[in-house]
């Protein structure tokens, strides 16, 4: 049986990570998680993947926008 490092191997990988396949994406989404969880702000980085960047929020003060804090 060819594992993923065999496969990465043979098609010439070297100093990248091997291609994603379709049997693998659960196993490969749970370690992104995880490795982004054991990130500094991690679950801040988690949303922003999940559900785009985070936006700040602005107002208009004598026509000078300011981010609201």
């Amino acid at each position: 049986m060819t594992t993923l490092a065999d496969k990465a191997i043979l098609s010439g990988a070297d100093n990248r990570p091997p291609m994603l396949e379709k049997d693998m994406y659960a196993f490969w989404k749970s370690k992104m998680e995880l490795y982004m969880m054991n990130r500094k702000h991690g679950r801040m980085i988690l949303e922003s993947v999940e559900n785009g960047p985070l936006i700040w929020p602005s107002i208009e003060e004598n026509r000078v926008d300011l981010a609201k804090i």
